[in-house]
């Protein structure tokens, strides 16, 4: 999945509340990966562990820094819609 060139990226009310809960460190990783890097990845498959949710074919996740991010994609919009720590198992 290129990502497109005039690409709109929007962000859910849900993701900016679990952004700002993170600790300091964590918060200024994963802000500086979605606010700033996520806009250079030319594909999402390069994105790490990216998959669809379950039988989605506009919900997908990936995981930065043991924390998971989900997305939504539905033409040439992207909204982040969560950001959770990983489960350790």
């Amino acid at each position: 999945m290129i990502l497109p060139a005039r690409l709109e990226v929007r962000y859910d009310r849900a993701f900016l509340i679990d952004l700002k809960s993170l600790e300091a460190a964590a918060f200024q990783k994963m802000h500086q990966f979605v606010f700033e890097d996520f806009f250079r990845t030319n594909q999402l498959q390069d994105l790490p562990e990216f998959q669809p949710l379950e039988n989605s074919e506009i919900l997908y996740r990936f995981t930065i820094e043991h924390y998971i991010i989900a997305i939504e994609v539905t033409g040439q919009i992207i909204k982040f819609l969560r950001i959770l720590p990983e489960p350790t198992i």
